[in-house]
Formats: structure tokens, C-alpha cells, sequence
């Protein structure tokens, strides 16, 4: 079965095969593509679909299951990121200058919150701007925020926030492309299979640009090899 659109879409169709033999392919169609680009598939549509017409080389892809109910296979988070998908969806008006709104509000209510995270029988205590859970290693928009994910692997990291600047804010919000992002954050980075993570109070969760909802606390767990992913030879996973 082939997905065609963006991530919103590939997560949906992933969902449709799990546990299935039939594979997924992506022909990336949607606004960033985040994960297409994660995976390595070619960025041009009708190139994409010629590769997943030839291709013969298949492997697992893993998704991540929160709360026994809600699903991703790229990127989600509780903090910075997810207050501005929120407030810029509940708003009818879209376009960049709507998004700039939200996104300039946020600068100046930046604060950092506190978070438990019980994972490998260890407990980490801590304040962070934002608790991401990748399943991938970059945004959408291609700025790097956890260096050490492989959406093969059969596992997850959660990375803590705990340092951010106004610039590298700015350019993970204004979909720069270059990888200083990384290199202005801070904070701890935890690879696992399964963790639960407590917040001081109910806070919005977004998973692969969708918003969930408000939760205090958060069950995460993976399910290796969920989907048999049609791929190629130039994917650097396998």
C-alpha cells in the first residue's frame, strides 16, 4: 500500500498495516515530510513511486504508542513546540503570519516546567522548555533534535529541553534548515522502549504535528518492526 501525502497520512496508513504483511511505501506530497525525508525516500514523487515499484528491499519500521491509544512514527512533544501547534489550531486564520503570532507569544512566555521520567527502573528529575519523544530524528522543517534516533531500531528517545536561546528558537520555529539548532540546546537525552513520564500539571502533547490533548502523565512504549516499509539501498538505517 502506498501513502501519499505527509506525515499525517503515512502515520494512517502505517496504522491500517500494522501487524500486516502487506508493506507501505511514501510518495512524500505533504507540507514538510518530515518522515519520508527521515527515511530516506526520494523527495520527488513520481521518483518515489518508481522506487517503490522496484525496489526489493523491505525492513521494520517502529511506532510509538502513548497511552495504550494515540500513535506516531516521527516526532512528538509536550512544551514549547506543542503550545504553538495548539494555539495556531485553534485558530480559523492559517498562513505564516498566523503562526508567527503564536510563535512571537511564545518567545515571551518562555518557561521551563517540571518533568519525572521513570525508564530502565531509574527515575530522572528535571526542568525543561520541552520533552520530545522521537521516533525520528529531526522536525519536519529538518532541524536536528535528537542525533542518536533510528526509527528501525526498536526503540525511542526522549530528549529534555533544558536550554534554548531566542535564535536557535527562532530557527526551529521559522523552519530553518541548517543543524544549529542542535548545537544551542541542552539537556538529556534517555533511549528506551518503554518510559513514563510525569508533568507538574496536565499539559498539551502533540504527536507528528496533530494535537492530542492535555496529559499529566504519559505511558510510551514501541512496537518494533510494526510495519514491513518498502525502502532502498540508500537508506543509512539498515
Amino acid at each position: 500500500m502506498v501513502s501519499v501525502g505527509g506525515d499525517g497520512t503515512t502515520l494512517f496508513t502505517a496504522l491500517a498495516l500494522k501487524g500486516s504483511d502487506y508493506p507501505l511505501g511514501i510518495v512524500p506530497m505533504g507540507s514538510a515530510n518530515g518522515m519520508a525525508t527521515e527515511l530516506f525516500v526520494n523527495s520527488a514523487p513520481v521518483e518515489a513511486l518508481k522506487d517503490i515499484i522496484l525496489s526489493e528491499v523491505y525492513a521494520g519500521l517502529d511506532i510509538v504508542v502513548v497511552n495504550e491509544k494515540y500513535h506516531s512514527i516521527h516526532i512528538g512533544d509536550v512544551g514549547v513546540n506543542a503550545q504553538v501547534v495548539y494555539n495556531y489550531e485553534k485558530d480559523p486564520e492559517r498562513g505564516m503570519i498566523t503562526y508567527a503570532k503564536y510563535f512571537i507569544e511564545q518567545l515571551r512566555e518562555l518557561e521551563k516546567f517540571k518533568v519525572k521520567i521513570h525508564a530502565y527502573e531509574e527515575t530522572i528529575e528535571d526542568e525543561a522548555y520541552m520533552v520530545a519523544i522521537c521516533n525520528g530524528r529531526k522536525f519536519g522543517t529538518g532541524v536536528p533534535l535528537n542525533i542518536e534516533g533510528n526509527p528501525m531500531d526498536g526503540k525511542f528517545e526522549i530528549v529534555l529541553v533544558t536550554r534554548i536561546d531566542v535564535t536557535s528558537l527562532i530557527k526551529a520555529g521559522l523552519s530553518s534548515f541548517d543543524e544549529s539548532f542542535y548545537d544551542h540546546q541542552s539537556g538529556e537525552m534517555i533511549s528506551t522502549d518503554y518510559a513514563e513520564i510525569e508533568f507538574d500539571k496536565p499539559r498539551v502533547l502533540q504527536l507528528d504535528g496533530e494535537v492530542i490533548g492535555e496529559f499529566k502523565n504519559l505511558k510510551v512504549e514501541i512496537i518494533k518492526g510494526a510495519v514491513k516499509f518498502i525502502t532502498n539501498r540508500n537508506n543509512k538505517y539498515l
